[in-house]
């Protein structure tokens, strides 16, 4: 069977230029290549029939005896390029010069990179901090600004950054080119590592900053000022962009996380945008009724009605004196519990007034003072 023209192959025009060819093959070999045609057992004869191709067309020697002679160029010894197969027939080597081409756009993404191949960034983003701050809850509930202090890597000032002294600028590693990495052939494929030389920077410092020690960042505490938002609660997050560590090499800075913790209040209970209080009372008061005054978050107090009769436990609410909701919705409320108080360290009189209390209580309830009796009786009965 008559072999193709190598041109018709690649789908280029005759006389086409080494990146018309190129980018040809690129695309025949993406369209072609076996892993993606799992379901056309043509394609790996196509596949190494492109490969061919190409691998005679990129060599400028080899086009130029092509598009004098064709394939008769590459037959009975003619042109030196290793036989009648073209770019199979000089060996695996040959297929593996011109799949490596095309190699970055099949693998990139699955190396690390993007399509277009290219070497490692040099520059390199600096790394997020995290910073706790704690706050009291009068603090979470008005909102306020705070100053912190914050320890991270900075720019070095004496270099700007480079990591070269002097002002001097680093010059590219010779190992990688620049790339940040090296390759190395390994049969039809093209393995990529860290370049050993500049660890992936693409640069070396021969005269490094004496300040930085060629790092181009140094340690430095810093004073920055956030605004703590009302309503904030514990395990809040802040984000202030571009205030964590300086990258290298003149990278971007990274972000800074301050968390929030809000501390425990000494009368106030916190239950999201809701307060929770105790509020002790006088048995006095329990009994008759009367107003009490209390607290609240915002420094002030209010006055709450208690009903006679009240127990300990019984539970009030005064609406919208809570926590305002952090993105907000409002205002939370503030719920009471009573707490009815017994009263300690009594007068003479205070004691001869609560028996004869005591006693009134009895004759008012006949049935009280019957079971009380029993209990009496039980008692007595248990300890003859």
């Amino acid at each position: 069977m008559a072999k193709r023209d190598y041109y018709e192959v690649l789908g280029a025009k005759k006389g086409a230029s080494a990146e018309e060819l190129k980018k040809a093959y690129r695309t025949k070999a993406k369209e072609l290549h076996p892993d993606r045609n799992s379901d056309n057992p043509n394609a790996e004869a196509q596949f190494k029939e492109v490969n061919e191709a190409y691998d005679v067309l990129k060599d400028a020697d080899k086009k130029a005896a092509y598009d004098r002679y064709g394939h008769a160029a590459f037959e009975g010894g003619m042109g030196g390029g290793g036989g009648a197969r073209g770019g199979f027939g000089g060996g695996q080597g040959d297929f593996s010069s011109a799949f490596s081409d095309v190699f970055e756009d099949l693998f990139g993404d699955f190396m690390g990179r993007g399509g277009g191949g290219g070497g490692r960034s040099r520059a390199q983003r600096g790394s997020d901090l995290r910073y706790n701050l704690r706050v009291t809850l009068e603090e979470a509930f008005a909102g306020v600004p705070k100053t912190i202090n914050v320890p991270t890597s900075v720019a070095c000032d004496a270099c700007r950054g480079t990591g070269a002294e002097g002002g001097s600028e680093p010059t590219t590693c010779p190992t990688c080119s620049g790339m940040g990495k090296v390759r190395a052939q390994q049969g039809f494929f093209t393995v990529e590592r860290t370049c050993p030389t500049c660890n992936g920077a693409g640069q070396i410092v021969k005269n490094p900053c004496k300040s930085c020690h060629g790092h181009g960042r140094t340690e430095k505490e810093r004073a920055l000022s956030v605004n703590i938002p009302a309503g904030v609660e514990t395990g809040t997050r802040i984000r202030l962009a571009g205030e964590g560590e300086a990258g290298l090499r003149g990278g971007p800075t990274g972000d800074l996380y301050i968390f929030i913790e809000v501390k425990e209040h000494p009368i106030f209970q916190r239950d999201g945008a809701h307060l929770f209080c105790r509020v002790p009372i006088s048995f006095a008061t329990a009994a008759l009724g009367g107003e009490v005054e209390v607290p609240t978050i915002d420094g002030g107090k209010a006055r709450v009605k208690v009903p006679a009769g009240s127990q300990t436990g019984k539970q009030m609410r005064l609406r919208a004196k809570g926590m305002p909701a952090l993105r907000g919705g409002g205002v939370g409320d503030m719920l009471l519990e009573l707490a009815v108080e017994t009263p300690v360290n009594l007068t003479a009189r205070q004691k001869e007034l609560l028996r004869e209390f005591e006693e009134l209580s009895e004759d008012n309830n006949p049935e009280g003072r019957s079971f009380f009796s029993k209990v009496k009786g039980f008692w007595d009965g248990m300890k003859s």
